[in-house]
């Protein structure tokens, strides 16, 4: 029967080592999950990525490959990313217990976990494609988590999170919430809208987005918001006399 967990994506970035591509299959298939997703590999899997995926096999074989990780996640309607908290632009952070709560409380619409390179994560670009960010509470003295280790914390603690809401008749949240790829349409629309009424800059576009970006992933708006929002844009453009430019719903 499916499960919770068959909604759920282990997404991987500019992945270095094949080795870590196995690693993190097995680390998922001990926990139930089975989905995974590679962006844009340093090298597909390998013989090294099938001897150590340890019986993972199945999940390697299956596992899809994208050129961005916009295009891996625009499916899903809630995207977590891996992240250190220091960053100089804050974001809505959980902790793997509370991502995993969310991630299978959503699982009833596709849900992306993301993890960034072994060397430097995910770029700040690929951050703001994410709802949340989740970050493993390792100790500060010695935080070296390698990429399966961080994986297979944050599959335990989804497997948790589903057997706690296993035994019990499970209550899909009936709140539908657009894709991934519909929220970067409306960014697309926000920024074009703004900058025709004047108050985006042209020369410096990318601040004032960045902080709206922030905003409405922290806010999650509902599907019926996001259609309020993608209509006052519309209205804002008749106001203004803006060509009437077609954009994606």
């Amino acid at each position: 029967m499916p499960s919770a967990l068959d909604n759920i994506k282990v997404v991987l970035v500019g992945t270095t080592h094949t080795g870590n591509i196995g690693s993190v299959a097995r680390a998922m298939k001990t926990m139930g999950l089975t989905q995974l997703t590679l962006v844009a590999p340093k090298t597909a899997p390998d013989g090294q990525a099938y001897a150590l995926a340890a019986g993972a096999s199945e999940i390697l074989a299956a596992a899809t490959t994208f050129d961005t990780l916009a295009e891996a996640v625009a499916d899903c309607t809630l995207v977590v990313g891996s992240s250190a908290r220091s960053r100089t632009l804050s974001w809505p952070m959980l902790d793997p217990r509370q991502c995993a709560k969310l991630a299978i409380n959503q699982s009833d619409k596709p849900v992306a976990i993301v993890f960034g390179r072994e060397s430097s994560g995910l770029s700040n670009e690929e951050l703001q494609l994410c709802n949340y960010h989740v970050c493993i509470a390792a100790n500060p003295e010695y935080s070296s988590l390698n990429l399966a280790m961080a994986v297979q914390v944050v599959c335990y603690e989804l497997r948790m999170a589903y057997l706690d809401t296993a035994p019990a008749t499970t209550e899909v949240d009936e709140v539908s919430y657009p894709s991934s790829e519909q929220m970067e349409n409306f960014y697309q629309h926000l920024d074009t809208a703004l900058q025709h009424t004047g108050f985006i800059i042209k020369q410096h576009p990318g601040v004032v987005m960045t902080k709206l970006k922030r905003l409405f992933n922290r806010a999650r708006p509902e599907e019926a918001e996001y259609n309020i929002l993608r209509g006052i844009l519309t209205s804002m453009q008749r106001l203004v006399k803006i060509d009437n430019t077609t954009y994606k719903e």
